[in-house]
């Protein structure tokens, strides 16, 4: 019977490690591809690296969650970072629009600062109409579901909150800086 239960926990243990290097290897693709499309879609690196510094801020985030309330590392998990992920990419390109359509009517002497302060005005309504709306479905979803539900619903909750955030507060200024520090040419 100890012989039995020492090969269910290997077992278990081998197919937890191959999921967690699944799971990284999932999220480290589609980061990449996320890299690329949002390179090509602005025509800037400074876009998409600013992107992809949020959602890796994104990931840490929902990793340590994890670490930290002890969550089972599952399938679930790698379904978590890839949703979150995936939301949170959405609304720093919808902001990233906003920002290229208002560089496009800026006129040659204004402040890129005003420039990105105004685009993420204009998109901030939206942004929080979003997360509110997803985060009380995702409640919802954590409060009534079963327990494999709650595995999901949780981190995901952390997620949607920090995807917000980082999409808000991070990715225009990362783009800013960026624009202001590392080009050859101002604007």
């Amino acid at each position: 019977d100890s012989k039995d239960n020492f090969q269910n926990t290997m077992i278990s243990a081998t197919v937890s490690k191959e999921m967690r290097s699944d799971a990284v290897w999932a999220t480290i693709i589609a980061t990449i591809c996320m890299l690329i499309y949002i390179w090509i879609r602005f025509k800037d690196i400074k876009f998409a690296s600013a992107a992809v510094i949020a959602l890796i801020h994104d990931v840490l985030v929902v990793i340590g969650f994890y670490a930290v309330s002890r969550v089972a590392v599952g399938t679930t998990f790698i379904a978590c970072l890839l949703t979150i992920v995936g939301y949170s990419i959405n609304a720093t390109i919808v902001i990233f629009d906003r920002i290229r359509e208002n560089k496009a009517s800026m006129k040659r002497g204004d402040d890129l600062e005003e420039l990105v302060d105004l685009s993420i005005t204009q998109t901030l309504t939206r942004t929080i109409y979003s997360n509110v709306t997803t985060f009380i479905m995702v409640f919802m979803l954590f409060i009534l579901g079963v327990s494999s539900i709650r595995e999901f619903a949780g981190p995901l909750m952390v997620g949607v909150i920090c995807g917000g955030y980082s999409s808000v507060c991070i990715t225009g200024a990362l783009w800013y800086v960026f624009k202001t520090k590392f080009s050859k040419k101002k604007n």
